[in-house]
């Protein structure tokens, strides 16, 4: 048995955008071009608005077969398995510790983490809803941990806005792109949320789309951190090279993306 990630972009997703790219095509030829149906300024004007359909669907289904294949953890770039264990990498817990993967989708970054901690332990959460229910759920998490062969992890539903956890629970907190598809939400309130739950002399580190329209200035967020005690706090540009560079983060829509850690 295999582990089974799914991916950011599902198959669903990329089928249907060339199911829509077929039916738009469809409805051209029979309303636009051929002239079966309309006829004249009727049929130009269709012929103009689904042709002009069809192209902007084509391009929206090819580029995200370019994003599914790309981020695939079975295929050539394996970009998600790059970002995920580059984060899990500033992921250190003491023996016992316990650490929280914050919105975990399929369980991979919980997994890694408890992988590179063999005697701690990885708790996941996430409220597994949305546009990737069909795709994520906690039920996916354990059997990927158990297809890993990992037992030191746990997962129970969590919600990043108000989490279910005391304050200084954890030894360690990590997140992956996860803050920037909560709606309406003040980014910089949701990392405080994350960091409550973090014992003293705990690490974090927090990878998401920190660009300042969504997350204001985060240099100042690293300051305020700073002056409340906080040690060794960085930003950390992971389009440097570090997961990927400047140009293909712009083509997956991934520009931004950056690495918050330090040790509270």
């Amino acid at each position: 048995m295999k582990p089974d990630y799914k991916n950011w972009v599902p198959k669903s997703m990329v089928a249907g955008l060339f199911a829509g790219t077929a039916a738009a095509f469809g409805l051209f030829l029979v309303l636009g071009a051929t002239g079966l149906v309309l006829h004249g300024t009727a049929r130009l004007i269709c012929a103009l608005i689904l042709g002009a359909g069809t192209l902007v669907l084509l391009f929206f289904a090819i580029w995200m077969l370019i994003l599914h294949r790309t981020f695939d953890y079975n295929g050539k770039r394996k970009l998600s398995k790059t970002i995920i264990d580059g984060t899990a990498a500033h992921v250190t817990l003491p023996e016992g510790g316990v650490g929280l993967d914050v919105g975990c989708g399929s369980g991979a970054l919980t997994i890694a983490c408890a992988k590179r901690n063999p005697n701690a332990e990885m708790v996941g959460c996430d409220i597994w809803s949305g546009a990737y229910k069909a795709e994520f759920s906690k039920k996916r998490c354990e059997a990927n941990a158990a297809a890993e062969g990992v037992r030191n992890t746990y997962f129970q539903e969590g919600n990043a806005i108000r989490l279910p956890f005391e304050d200084e629970t954890f030894d360690a907190v990590t997140s992956n792109y996860v803050y920037h598809n909560i709606a309406g939400r003040d980014k910089q309130k949701l990392l405080l949320e994350t960091l409550r739950v973090l014992k003293k002399g705990g690490v974090f580190a927090i990878h998401d789309l920190m660009s300042p329209a969504r997350y204001g200035d985060m240099s100042a967020f690293v300051r305020r951190l700073e002056l409340a005690g906080y040690r060794d706090v960085r930003l950390i540009d992971t389009t440097d090279g570090t997961f990927m560079g400047k140009t293909e983060a712009k083509w997956l829509g991934l520009d931004g993306s950056t690495l918050l850690v330090g040790q509270k």
